[in-house]
């Protein structure tokens, strides 16, 4: 039995713009719920943020600090692995560049780790300069359990797998290790416009 939760349905939809869909990829107007376990409900006074692993001094936020910080508003399309891609999806979040801002390191990757033990892997190239949050707002309003509140990472030039859900830290690793949906056959990066969807592509 697949540990992948299916639990929606969606008509395929003409593009608004075809240039921004993928190759394989249709257009949802609503946002499909996908999971590999059940929810996790982190209490927001027992959250925290880690940065750890292959750095000189770890560092951590609790919510109210990780609030905080410098946060962004950004509006960007994301793509599903399953083939639903959404376009003009608003978040707000912090910058991972605003994260690892005087965090001193030789690492070349990092494993995003969340609540409910999910880990994805990532080149730091694929998340620094300007490509990556960790979000806590989406549409205006407090992130939905459902879609990874209270925060989630958001990599959207990527496959929205590896936008980690409910993540609470990154490891810095001076190696690629591979994460949770990575070890099960998924492509190592997932670039949608490579189609890079499994092992393989």
């Amino acid at each position: 039995m697949s540990p992948i939760s299916r639990g929606f349905a969606g008509r395929r939809r003409p593009a608004d713009d075809p240039s921004r869909l993928p190759p394989g990829q249709y257009l949802e107007r609503g946002f499909p719920v996908l999971s590999a376990g059940p929810t996790p409900h982190t209490a927001l006074d027992e959250w925290s943020f880690l940065i750890d692993g292959a750095v000189e001094q770890s560092v951590s936020w609790p919510w109210v600090e990780f609030l905080g910080l410098p946060a962004e508003k950004v509006t960007v399309d994301i793509h599903c692995v399953t083939k639903w891609s959404k376009f003009d999806t608003s978040w707000k979040g912090v910058s991972v560049d605003t994260l690892l801002e005087g965090v001193e390191t030789h690492a070349e990757y990092l494993t995003a780790w969340s609540d409910g033990g999910y880990t994805t892997n990532l080149p730091l190239e694929d998340v620094t300069g300007a490509k990556a949050w960790v979000a806590y707002e989406y549409d205006g309003a407090p992130l939905e359990p459902e879609h990874g509140g209270p925060a989630r990472l958001l990599v959207p030039h990527l496959y929205f797998w590896k936008s980690a859900k409910w993540v609470r830290g990154l490891t810095l690793t001076l190696d690629d290790e591979p994460g949770f949906w990575e070890t099960y056959g998924y492509h190592n990066r997932g670039d949608p416009w490579l189609e890079q969807r499994y092992q393989g592509d």
